[in-house]
């Protein structure tokens, strides 16, 4: 018997990689997750994280990716502050154990552009072309003799 379950990485090109990352040694109490379903993508989330980890996530049309957006909280930045469960109008963002709060965003989340599938990185590689740059220090070597 296989196992089908997907893995899901930290998308190592997302722009939210290039912010500081969380302060401390132990992760807080708390983490948010954004239950996506009932997400309207109003932003009203954003303007109170004092961390800077709530990401906007474009609706499924590339011509307006505005209609149907959503929000996503990058676990590796909040701090739990509670700040965006208290400004959500829609009550869509909940606090979850630590422990707990990777489940819970593996149940909640429809999409994301933060953490993807493992076998996603290599297209989006090929979308930055790096796949390409990888094989760039073998020609500078050969150069170099």
């Amino acid at each position: 018997m296989t196992d089908e379950r997907n893995i899901i990485v930290e998308n190592p090109f997302h722009t939210a990689r290039l912010k500081p990352i969380r302060k401390g040694k132990r992760p807080p109490k708390l983490l948010a997750v954004v239950h996506q379903s009932g997400c309207t993508g109003c932003e009203v989330c954003i303007a109170g994280c004092p961390v800077d980890s709530i990401e906007l996530v474009p609706g499924p049309n590339p011509a307006n990716p505005q209609f149907q957006q959503t929000v996503e909280i990058d676990l590796a930045r909040c701090i739990g502050c509670q700040n965006c469960s208290q400004d959500c109008p829609w009550e869509t963002i909940m606090m979850y154990e630590s422990n707990d709060a990777f489940s819970a965003w593996g149940n909640e989340t429809l999409f994301s552009e933060l953490y993807v599938e493992e076998t996603k990185i290599d297209e989006i590689k090929d979308q930055y072309g790096l796949n390409a740059a990888e094989e760039a220090p073998t020609e500078s070597s050969e150069d170099a003799s």
